[in-house]
């Protein structure tokens, strides 16, 4: 060990009394710098000008894609290289490789001493980069130091298999340059072989082991795996294994035979060792996160528990004529296996397939027009050709079709999820986020362990809000739209209508709704409404101004009312009849993520909505969910036109400015349980024109999924909420930034630049 240690003394005195190393340390330090303030400033100026962060900036500056540590280890290979490229080369070119093999040290002890000088380097880089991340507990609110610690673990551990590899590539040559260069080749390929052959199942599991890209983003993210640990302990073990049987090979005289085994032998229990550590049953995880981000909520866990034993099939069929092929193609295999990996730590006895084919059923008539003259065979043979694919590869229409009935799905990526005799969709969504998120998984997987989902019915025959329509003023996309994340129908339940003059109500039914009808209700229809709510079922009634006469005598036994007129609001780019009440603190036990949502960070928006007045008399226990602002809006008493004038208020006329409840929630104890009522000034807020509505601080779907939520005791969706980040805030200004600037950009690379200078220039004159 005391060789070991002296080899290693000497190989960093020969690197320090060299300028590259002086160079190479001080650049990175500079780079670091630069994009650390850079990022930092960024933020401080957009915290000044008044936005707020709802997310984690020491992610953002430290973690993400652009961040400092994802930037470091994108651009090692510019560092290593020229640092190992002489490690062994040096030695052999100037003959005193011949004095190591002549004295009575082990060629291991010269490769470990010199890999431990590399390891030693290493640690002086990290903790370059640690320095950003001290500096980072003055200027963010509470950060997140277990995962900013694991990124840490990731940069280092990369820096050791770069280091193993440039030992090795410097043993094989007695070129310096030859050497940086060859090691920046093989790290080149380590990090795109995970590319190659992905189609081939057994070489692309071969392939995906090899390649380095990647595998430090679970440690970025908090996430340590023993498959990631694993894999960079056998790289290393592979170059340091191959560096001491090529030197062992210049020293001795062996046949090829015996050192192709030696090579053989290495290679081979390393990947031997990679296929046992990748086996889903034994990798261990740590989740170092300060919420456990990177982990299954608990109710997530409880859903996969109750999978059992019984293996889960999950069968992707992608559409070469439909959208996200890429998603289905044998090339996506170790994607979607990296999707699926946090339920596979749960449940290890499940398996992936992909089914390709080709299907023009629910796509666009418009489709064969593109190819005159083509059967939908040769058109498709054309589309398979353009991407490099052949029509083999795909079903027929007729083979899929007897396969599996897609008719009601998404022309596109679709999964279905198999669960002993059991089945059901999951879908991807055109949207930023595109995978089904824990939510919409956790629905499915809740649908194969149970074949009652909570059933919500929309009552019809009054001209009410249609749930199967796409015009702005219909429910589709909250209902049961497939191909929209928020609709009910992905998040667990089951919607359906029901015209009350021939059909009673099931018992059995989470809630019932009754959305904005026009015409006077009959009196069978109220006779069973009015069963309904004796026997106390939930409700959500909602209504529009102009519909006071016929909603008001139901409301009448909530002692709920709505009022006259309609709510204006002033705003510079917004019209005034739409309202954007705020949610009030009671909406926090609808729905978890409304948990943090306040009067200054969320809003429902409401096209001309009615106020509500009610009177807690005691039956019903009333609460606001939704509340105008009486700074900027008012109850207009009359009709008003918004395209020729400004709305004005005018009190003697009986407007009234104040703040009005919009959306009601009442309970009461009937029966053995709490029996949950909605009542809503407005119908607007749930319907497809306000899914169309882009604004960071609308809250509409959440908001509507969390009655719904509400009305079905919190069973669906189902909670995998976790708390907002907290290190959300700078606690520097621009000003402030500037000291730091001059100090991390100039003071340090300049006190090691004064510091290189002095030790070169004190060795030079010895």
């Amino acid at each position: 060990m005391k060789t070991i240690f002296r080899i290693a003394k000497t190989e960093l005195k020969t690197l320090f009394y060299s300028p590259i190393a002086w160079f190479l340390i001080i650049i990175f330090m500079v780079q670091c710098s630069v994009t650390y303030i850079k990022l930092l400033d960024s933020l401080c100026r957009s915290q000044e000008s008044g936005f707020k962060f709802q997310f984690s900036l020491i992610r953002e500056i430290f973690l993400g894609r652009n961040g400092l540590l994802g930037g470091v280890m994108r651009n090692l290979y510019l560092y290593l290289p020229l640092l190992t490229m002489g490690l062994i080369s040096r030695e052999t070119s100037s003959g005193t490789i011949k004095l190591l093999y002549s004295s009575p040290i082990h060629l291991r002890d010269i490769v470990l001493g010199k890999y431990l000088s590399m390891m030693i380097l290493s640690f002086i880089m990290v903790a370059i980069v640690g320095l950003y991340m001290v500096s980072s507990y003055f200027t963010i609110s509470s950060p997140d130091t277990p995962m900013l610690l694991s990124g840490l673990l990731g940069l280092f551990l990369l820096l050791c298999a770069y280091s193993s590899i440039g030992l090795f590539m410097s043993c094989l040559t007695n070129y310096q340059i030859v050497a940086a260069v060859c090691t920046f080749v093989t790290i080149g390929i380590l990090y795109n072989v995970g590319g190659l052959w992905e189609g081939v199942p057994f070489v692309r599991d071969l392939t995906y082991f090899l390649s380095v890209s990647g595998r430090t983003d679970k440690m970025l993210m908090g996430l340590i795996t023993s498959k990631d640990l694993i894999y960079f302990g056998l790289i290393i073990y592979l170059f340091l294994g191959l560096s001491v049987y090529k030197l062992k090979a210049g020293m001795e005289s062996s046949s090829s035979l015996v050192k192709f085994g030696r090579y053989t032998m290495v290679i081979v229990s390393t990947l031997l060792l990679g296929y046992i550590s990748s086996i889903p049953q034994l990798i261990a995880y740590l989740d170092v996160t300060r919420n456990k981000s990177n982990t299954l909520a608990k109710s997530t866990q409880q859903i996969v528990k109750d999978l059992g034993d019984e293996p889960l099939e999950i069968t992707g069929y992608a559409n070469l004529l439909g959208n996200y092929l890429d998603d289905g193609n044998p090339e996506s295999y170790n994607r979607n296996i990296r999707a699926w990996e946090p339920y596979m730590r749960f449940k290890n006895n499940m398996t992936l397939k992909s089914v390709m084919y080709y299907d023009t059923l629910n796509q666009s008539r418009d489709f064969m027009k593109s190819y005159p003259g083509k059967t939908l065979k040769e058109a498709a043979a054309k589309v398979a050709d353009i991407r490099d694919m052949k029509l083999s590869q795909f079903l027929s229409p007729e083979e899929i079709r007897q396969k599996i009935d897609l008719s009601k799905e998404p022309n596109w990526y679709t999964m279905q999820l198999k669960y002993k005799d059991r089945t059901t969709f999951l879908r991807v969504f055109q949207d930023n986020e595109h995978w089904p998120s824990e939510t919409e998984v956790s629905a499915a997987l809740k649908r194969l362990l149970q074949t009652k989902m909570p059933k919500i019915l929309f009552i019809t025959g009054n001209f009410e809000r249609n749930i199967y329509k796409i015009g702005d003023r219909e429910y589709r996309a909250i209902t049961n739209l497939k191909t929209f994340r928020n609709s009910l129908l992905n998040q667990g339940f089951d919607v359906d209508t029901i015209s009350l003059e021939n059909t009673p109500i099931p018992t059995d039914i989470a809630a019932l709704v009754l959305a904005d009808p026009k015409t006077v209700l009959s009196p069978v229809v109220l006779s069973k409404l009015q069963q309904y709510i004796d026997r106390g079922g939930n409700l959500f009634i909602s209504g529009e101004p102009g519909k006071q006469a016929l909603l008001n005598p139901l409301l009448k036994q909530f002692d709920v009312q709505l009022m006259e007129g309609a709510i204006v609001q002033q705003s510079k780019d917004l019209a005034p009849e739409l309202a954007t009440p705020y949610l009030t603190s009671a909406t926090a036990a609808l729905y978890a993520p409304l948990e943090h949502a306040h009067h200054d960070s969320a809003v429902v928006s409401m096209p001309l909505a009615a106020a509500l007045s009610y009177s807690d008399s005691g039956t019903y226990h009333i609460k606001p969910f939704l509340m105008t602002d009486a700074k900027t809006s008012w109850l207009k008493r009359n009709k008003f036109v918004t395209d020729s004038a400004a709305v004005k208020f005018e009190p003697h006329l009986g407007d009234r400015q104040e703040s009005f409840p919009l959306i009601v929630g009442l309970t009461r104890k009937i029966n053995g349980k709490e029996q949950r009522i909605v009542i809503s000034g407005d119908a607007d807020f749930m319907s497809n024109a306000e899914a169309q509505r882009f604004n960071m601080r609308t809250a509409n779907f959440v908001f509507s999924t969390g009655l719904f939520s509400w009305l079905n005791y919190g069973r669906f969706p189902i909670n995998t909420y976790r708390p907002p980040a907290i290190d959300i805030k700078v606690l520097v200004t621009k000003e402030q930034v500037r000291p730091l600037r001059i100090i991390f950009i100039w003071v340090l690379p300049g006190i090691l630049l004064a510091c290189g200078s002095i030790l070169l220039l004190r060795r030079k004159r010895k």
